[in-house]
């Protein structure tokens, strides 16, 4: 089981935003066995996902939380996808 982790200053809108559009992507995609959880950054645990995927603004304060991948912006959908793609195929999911 594969677990990515979404984070924001906040943790509530745009990490659950960005926690929903990776789900439709994952689902767009066929992939399975996949879990995606959304948190804020102060409360986020390394070890609740293997992958972290966050926006550019959180990229230098989330280097803690081990695997991290950073979104450019996080409402562009096609660069999401073509980062879950990058992790799926990594990961041998596709």
């Amino acid at each position: 089981m594969l677990r990515i982790g979404t984070a924001c200053g906040s943790g509530l809108g745009s990490s659950f935003m960005v926690q929903m559009n990776i789900e439709s992507i994952l689902s767009e995609l066929g992939v399975t066995g996949v879990e995606v959880e959304h948190y804020d950054l102060g409360g986020a645990d390394p070890s609740a996902a293997d992958i972290w995927i966050v926006g550019r603004d959180l990229e230098d304060s989330a280097g803690h939380l081990g695997d991290v991948r950073v979104l450019n912006s996080i409402i562009d959908m096609d660069e999401l996808k073509e980062l879950v793609t990058k992790i799926c195929e990594e990961k041998g999911l596709i």
